[in-house]
């Protein structure tokens, strides 16, 4: 088959480029539209119960908890003076009269009441809803428009800043799209140095970076179509990115040095090409298989957030490997010895038998039990940290400390001695009448975090009813009952994300009732469910994985041991890489160093994504190894030969790889 193709690709190679050429233009200017169809969210399991409450309370009740703060500090000091409460009031008609907005209300239209106030006296709140789903284009246009026009807002005697869900995860976005920008002003020189230092030449180091160009903006073209039929998160980006400069300089790197290699031996161009193909082409095209297989394992989760690593990781494999194994052939034909033009400097070929790689291989397989030994002893102790991990999912923790949106939430979090920015709701269905509403509310408010309950009967703090007076919280006891089902509003006094509140819903999801049902949302029940429908899907996902990646490397090598040795291997690859991940992210290792904010929680996505990612790439460098190993065992029948020629022709490539991969 890789045989016909190169034929095919040296008889059409200049209609190919043609081809190539009119794609990368559509790719263009399609894909250059996809950053305005993200989305931010996708976090959330939409069967949870979490979800459901969301959309029990929004259905019964036409409301829900607060998306966006408004911070209104006073300059004077107060905001009780007669010229703050004016602006105050004023500022929160003016929020409720943007289309798009519900459920404003503040300090000064309820009254005073003392949660909405900083402990200082300086700060007052304004909390307001954006009913309607993510992708509502009304609910998006009045979330921008008033982070546009009010953060950083001064006005008669007040400033105002903006946190909340909505306003973190717009900056999360922003910071992405210029994190972007600036990693890629700083990675693509940095791999065009490499690619010289590794092929001496401008014209043959340039190849990886064109095949690695058109693989982004394909993929940007491929996400975009996807983001016509369902959301996609906007942290897809940086995989499509990463992966798609990575592994595209990847599979070019071992196409182009192949090709230089059989030029070498003394082959024409056209003979060159078709080896080419039909060796590293098929090594490629199994390599990005096996990765796109181990990517597909994260359709099978309900958070939209990791199918978008799915979207685009594959989207991006598949643009890599036609591009790899098509169009780079193609223009290594019309090149010919033109591939070696504009050479820096001439490395001396290292014979077969000489060399560091021939060394190492050697001095391994002089002693295999005693490398296999420290080998996997050294990969178990970095795998160590994971062993203490605890699950979260990102807030505003993960901006910049110079972020505004950071600091308002620092305030938030600093300065009021109540978290009703964070508060979060039970919708109760079923047996709804006084008693049962008093009982359950008192008994929620004794739970571990739990600082005040609101009710249609009164609030309650510790187990007791303390007030019945509305004036004293923005919530409405008259709107919380409606036919046969009821709302409570939950104030926590633990950071929404974090070990404590899970154990506060835990231990809020055990309480017996009188209702037929309680749904629990918030922040901290959102995080409980995803934890669960994730977890419950693991050992799927890694079968999925585990069961195409024997059967692929089964069918490029005709092993049944290989394929094991294969898995074993790269599944201690990953239990290094998760426990360097816990030590420095949640551990807070080189946190100064690196910039981060650590908060002794690893984001619940990331390993699942780093073992469909991790898992295939290094895969991928095993597959570029054996294949290797494999054609020189078919060709001299010695099993040592083969090892230690296979490392002596690809051991430097597959490290100069690794590199550039890091490098994106």
């Amino acid at each position: 088959m890789f045989t016909r193709l190169g034929h095919l690709v040296v008889r059409r190679r200049r209609t190919v480029l043609v081809t190539t050429l009119l794609g990368l233009v559509v790719a263009i200017v399609l894909g250059s539209g996809v950053f305005a169809e993200l989305t931010n969210g996708g976090f959330d399991d939409p069967d949870s119960e979490s979800t459901r409450a969301i959309e029990a309370l929004d259905d019964e009740f036409d409301t829900g908890g607060a998306d966006l703060v408004a911070i209104v500090t006073a300059t004077g000091g107060d905001v009780d003076a007669p010229e703050v409460v004016a602006a105050g009031t004023a500022l929160t008609e003016e929020f409720a009269a943007i289309e798009g907005t519900d459920d404003v209300t503040s300090y000064w239209s309820l009254g005073s009441p003392a949660p909405l106030r900083s402990a200082e006296g300086d700060r007052a709140l304004i909390l307001m809803r954006f009913p309607g789903a993510e992708e509502d284009p009304e609910r998006i246009d009045a979330i921008d428009s008033i982070l546009e026009e009010y953060g950083g807002f001064e006005g008669d005697g007040i400033t105002v800043g903006l946190a909340g869900a909505e306003p973190v995860f717009a900056a999360v976005g922003e910071t992405i799209e210029g994190d972007l920008a600036r990693a890629e002003m700083i990675a693509i020189p940095l791999t065009l140095l490499l690619l010289l230092f590794v092929f001496g030449g401008v014209v043959a180091a340039g190849l990886p970076l064109v095949v690695g160009a058109i693989s982004v903006f394909g993929a940007f073209m491929v996400l975009w179509m996807v983001t016509q039929f369902t959301n996609v998160s906007i942290f897809s980006i940086n995989l499509v990115t990463a992966l798609g400069l990575g592994l595209a300089i990847d599979y070019s790197l071992f196409i182009v040095s192949r090709f230089r290699e059989e030029r070498a031996l003394g082959r024409s161009v056209d003979d060159a090409v078709v080896r080419t193909v039909e060796t590293a082409g098929r090594t490629v095209a199994f390599s990005a298989i096996t990765v796109a297989i181990s990517l597909s394992a994260l359709l099978i989760f309900p958070l939209y957030f990791l199918r978008s690593f799915a979207y685009g990781g594959i989207g991006v494999l598949v643009v890599a490997m036609v591009v790899s194994v098509i169009a780079l052939p193609s223009l290594l034909a019309v090149l010919g010895p033109r591939v070696d033009s504009l050479q820096l400097f001439h490395r001396r070929p290292v014979r077969v038998g000489e060399g560091f790689w021939h060394r190492l291989a050697t001095g391994v397989m002089r002693r295999p039990g005693a490398v296999a030994i420290a080998g996997v002893a050294f990969l178990l102790a970095l795998g160590v940290p994971f062993l203490n991990v605890e699950w979260g999912v990102p807030d505003d923790r993960v901006l910049p400390e110079s972020t505004e949106v950071r600091q308002q939430s620092d305030i938030l979090r600093g300065e009021f001695d109540s978290a009703e920015g964070d508060a979060f709701t039970i919708v109760a269905t079923g047996g709804v009448d006084t008693d049962s509403i008093e009982a359950y509310a008192a008994a929620v408010s004794t739970v571990d975090g739990v600082a005040r309950v609101d009710s249609a009967v009164g609030r309650f703090v510790a187990g007791g009813n303390v007030a019945t007076d509305p004036s004293l919280t923005q919530f409405d006891p008259a709107g919380s009952v409606s036919g046969d089902a009821t709302w409570f509003n939950v104030v926590p006094d633990v950071e929404p994300i974090s070990v404590e509140a899970e154990r506060m819903v835990g231990e809020i999801r055990s309480i017996d009732s009188r209702f037929d049902e309680t749904l629990v949302g918030g922040a901290s029940a959102a995080l409980v469910d995803s934890k669960s429908a994730i977890f419950s899907l693991v050992p799927y996902a890694a079968a999925i994985i585990v069961v195409a990646t024997f059967v692929l490397l089964f069918l490029m090598f005709g092993s049944l041991l290989v394929p094991i040795k294969a898995i074993v291997l790269n599944a201690l690859s990953l239990t290094a890489t998760f426990g360097l991940m816990v030590w420095v992210f949640q551990e807070g290792n080189g946190a100064d160093l690196l910039g981060f904010t650590p908060t002794g929680l690893t984001d619940i996505s990331m390993p699942i994504l780093m073992f469909c990612v991790a898992f295939g790439l290094s895969m991928d460098y095993e597959v570029f190894l054996l294949s290797r190993i494999k054609e020189e065992y078919d060709r001299t029948g010695d099993n040592d030969l083969a090892v230690v020629i296979g490392l002596e022709k690809t051991g430097r490539l597959v490290t100069a790889a690794a590199l550039l991969l890091s490098i994106t």
